[in-house]
């Protein structure tokens, strides 16, 4: 968007137009892991829980993905802000080269010490072999995975979000397909169980690098993915590493204190857990409009903030913010009164509804100013200040949830009441950090594009 179009209709429309396919890929994903459960499912009960026990190693592991991608969006949009094409193509080599060479790390660490993490875990030994075989195909292919972090964070970071959700549905689907085929066994091909349904995420993977790469080789009008640009210096490894470490290791110490509350939880009974899990996955379908919002938000701040344009920057923030919160406020409304509709979708158990209903009645309120903060990450990722981003989120988690959440119910008896108190707290506080820290402006100045050496 050129300058002269700062009109508030223009900005809403910039806004949503990055948004809605953002989401929509969210809820995609979102619908492809209930298939997969389905067809897992049929197996039994050992073969449906492999994908969900390796999550967290699996997590743990690709945040690296998302914090050198996030950081390959910021330099991206801000150079597409400033107009200058040549470094945006130079980012986007930049990026590739760093998150492939993650990816072989990744895959290597995956592959060999995967059992060691699976007894960390203390998988259970029935549903040990399934997770070990899921686990070690998932990991060879991770680099296909990584290639489309690379992919999205170069077309979302000049301002395209929709080819990316074309690729995304491709995938999907050949996903499903695969699926099918793989787990069964169609014709010539043997039914493979738990295998088969890591080799239809991997075959669907590699299909979908080959698209990004011939896209980013050949069909994009402006981006181009060039070998002269693949060499990466050291003075850029470390702006990678200081725009998107903290983003890594944000989320994924961030990981670790919410597997702390799941298990603080569980303690409560079968009923509380299967609340908190329901409460979550319903909860998390409302926040999807922020996490949009707030990475559209950090490409139209990036292109502000390369364009020099701070009013502009603000305003962007500002609009998602106001559309978020609409959004949210209405929403968490009708959970706080409604909730054990919602709840009724997913169970019939009056004690898991019963306890679903405590969990909005507390928790809603606080979820309105956790998603204000979402957006406002925005503004610290557009302009690369992630480092407080990391110390938000862990102090979030570790400084004030597990704490607060352990004292509340165990210290003071309140039961999982004090739980869902504790989270309530730390959802308010972050937010009241993350709009001092915006109100500051430092976001605004942190990346010196000017100052970075190629």
């Amino acid at each position: 968007m050129d300058n002269h179009q700062l009109t508030k209709r223009n900005l809403y429309k910039q806004l949503w137009k990055l948004a809605l396919p953002i989401m929509a890929g969210n809820l995609l994903q979102s619908f492809y892991n209930l298939v997969d459960a389905f067809f897992l499912g049929r197996l039994g009960p050992y073969q449906l829980s492999a994908p969900g026990v390796i999550f967290p190693i699996l997590f743990f592991l690709i945040v690296f993905a998302s914090g050198f991608g996030m950081a390959g969006t910021t330099l991206i949009s801000q150079s597409w802000g400033r107009g200058e094409s040549d470094k945006v193509n130079f980012y986007l080599g930049q990026t590739f080269s760093i998150l492939m060479v993650t990816a072989v790390c990744v895959t290597v660490v995956g592959v060999i010490f995967g059992d060691f993490f699976l007894s960390l875990l203390r998988v259970p030994p029935e549903i040990y072999p399934y997770a070990s075989i899921y686990l070690r195909i998932i990991f060879l292919g991770m680099p296909f995975m990584f290639i489309d972090s690379v992919f999205k964070s170069a077309l979302q970071g000049s301002g395209d979000t929709k080819t990316p959700l074309y690729v995304q549905i491709i995938t999907i689907v050949l996903n499903i397909f695969f699926d099918w085929v793989f787990i069964f066994g169609v014709g010539p091909v043997p039914a493979m169980g738990v295998a088969g349904a890591a080799w239809a995420t991997v075959c669907a993977r590699c299909i979908a690098a080959l698209i990004d790469l011939s896209i980013l080789l050949w069909f994009h009008p402006r981006l181009r993915l060039s070998k002269k640009y693949l060499k990466v210096s050291p003075s850029m490894a470390k702006t990678y590493i200081r725009i998107g470490a903290p983003v890594a290791i944000g989320q994924g110490i961030s990981t670790l204190g919410f597997a702390f509350i799941q298990g603080l939880v569980n303690v409560f009974g079968a009923s509380a857990a299967a609340a908190f899990a329901v409460g979550n996955r319903i909860t998390g379908l409302f926040n999807m409009p922020s996490m949009g919002l707030s990475q559209a938000a950090a490409v139209l701040v990036g292109k502000a903030l390369g364009a020099k344009d701070h009013i502009r920057a603000e305003k962007v923030i500002r609009t998602a913010v106001i559309s978020s919160g609409i959004f949210i406020t209405l929403s968490m409304t009708i959970v706080f009164f409604y909730g054990s509709i919602f709840m009724q979708v997913f169970t019939d158990s009056p004690e898991v509804i019963e306890h679903g209903v405590m969990l909005f009645r507390i928790l809603a309120p606080s979820i309105i100013f956790f998603n204000i903060f979402t957006v406002l990450n925005g503004a610290f990722q557009g302009g690369g200040d992630t480092a407080p981003v990391m110390i938000m989120n862990i102090a979030r988690l570790w400084g004030v949830r597990v704490p607060a959440a352990w004292l509340f119910s165990v210290w003071f008896g309140w039961g999982l009441s004090g739980v869902y108190w504790g989270m309530f707290l730390s959802n308010i506080l972050v937010f009241v950090a993350a709009l001092i820290l915006y109100s500051t402006g430092r976001w605004k100045h942190q990346l010196d594009m000017d100052a970075i050496n190629r």
